[in-house]
């Protein structure tokens, strides 16, 4: 039975479309401590944040996270996970890692419960979150999208990720949230993986697990806060701070 997670937040300095997201200001305080306490608050085992960036490390600090620093050059998160883990858990204490990215500074109460729980089923070593993508955002490519098919009420097995308008035709399109629970085992199989042809392609790093033949399902939340990738997501993310109490 799984019962020992432990939550890592990859945060680096110099993300591609928002250079410095996880100290923007949102509420009077970083974008990290936000997502910070998402992880804290969800109480399912202890919380780490990997960066390479001595000033998200004195954020995270300041606001009672643990920091921990990694190099610069790792190709994704889940790869600066990979280095931190071997920092914060050398004795492999904890069965199941928890990747909670940095751009989500309101995720919804239960969500990352949600996603752990659906590793209860063996055949599953990667879990993730979806929501029905909004109005626009089928066709928008900062909108990573989840192609799958359902397999019980709220719950996918995921079958592809990508940023075009997928699938074709009419019907529901879900908004991939960047959350994901792997099994121990199966994280430290992706990450000796090297980057995959189509991860590299979509710049989605789900789709190296999936390249190498590695099941993914996603619990459905009935809706997801803004994640912040660019610019006009931080805006969102700043008009929608006041409400944030309310993440049910």
């Amino acid at each position: 039975m799984l019962v020992t997670p432990i939550i890592v937040i990859p945060a680096r300095i110099g993300s591609t479309r928002l250079p410095g997201k996880a100290l923007a200001a949102i509420a009077g305080k970083p974008m990290i401590a936000h997502v910070l306490e998402r992880g804290l608050e969800a109480g399912i085992g202890p919380v780490a944040v990997a960066t390479d960036s001595p000033e998200i490390a004195a954020a995270v600090e300041t606001a009672g996270g643990r920091a921990v620093m990694t190099f610069e050059t790792h190709a994704c998160g889940l790869d600066r996970i990979g280095e931190a883990l071997r920092a914060v858990d050398p004795g492999r204490r904890h069965d199941v890692v928890v990747d909670l990215q940095g751009d989500q500074p309101f995720l919804p109460q239960g969500a990352l419960q949600a996603a752990v729980e659906l590793l209860q089923d063996p055949a599953v070593d990667m879990a993730t979150l979806a929501t029905e993508a909004a109005v626009g955002e089928e066709d928008d490519p900062d909108t990573p999208k989840l192609v799958g098919s359902e397999i019980s009420p709220r719950r996918l097995r995921a079958l592809y990720f990508t940023r075009a308008r997928a699938p074709w035709g009419e019907g529901v399109f879900y908004h991939h949230i960047g959350v994901y629970a792997f099994r121990r085992p199966a994280f430290e199989r992706f990450v000796a993986l090297p980057p995959s042809a189509l991860e590299k392609r979509e710049r989605l790093e789900q789709l190296r697990a999936l390249e190498a033949g590695m099941r993914i399902d996603a619990a459905l939340l009935d809706r997801a806060g803004p994640s912040v990738d660019t610019e006009t997501d931080l805006e969102a993310a700043r008009r929608t701070a006041p409400g944030k109490q309310d993440r049910r």
